[in-house]
């Protein structure tokens, strides 16, 4: 077995910084989107008790574009979930090489550039979700003005 220099570790925990970074920004982003989904599912939750004869009847039929974004929101919270999973596998595999005396920087660049890609696809489904939720409240505020003015 290779023996292992400090300064080979000393190199690797410098090498650490970065990934760690990102497992942070990773972590903020999961919990973003648990609170949107949160959010969304408990508007979907509301929406379904309001009875059909009630004046509020029509709002039934966001449901199915809520229903979309839960989808976007839970595609993206897997895909920020991977990209973390990726990155602390890059830390584990970065110590575990460094440890016995090898190179970890080629295999490092891999899981890294793997798990930007899962969290570059995750800010992309957030995006979406943003975009629909802002024509759902651009249709929501143009619906309730014409409903004020009458018909």
């Amino acid at each position: 077995m290779p023996s292992v220099g400090a300064d080979q570790l000393a190199n690797m925990i410098s090498h650490a910084v970065a990934p760690a970074f990102m497992l942070n920004a990773v972590a903020a982003m999961i919990a973003i989107l648990v609170n949107r989904i949160s959010a969304v599912t408990e508007r979907i939750r509301r929406l379904r008790e309001i009875d059909e004869g009630d004046t509020r009847a029509w709002l039934k039929k966001e449901i199915s574009q809520l229903r979309q974004r839960e989808r976007l929101l839970n595609n993206a919270l897997h895909l920020a979930v991977l990209a973390g999973i990726g990155v602390t596998l890059l830390l584990l595999f970065g110590f575990v090489i460094a440890f016995v005396g090898y190179r970890h920087e080629p295999g490092a660049a891999i899981l890294f550039m793997a798990a930007l890609c899962f969290l570059a696809a995750a800010l992309f489904r957030l995006l979406q979700d943003i975009r629909l939720s802002q024509r759902e409240h651009d249709i929501g505020s143009r619906t309730r003005q014409r409903a004020d003015v009458g018909p």
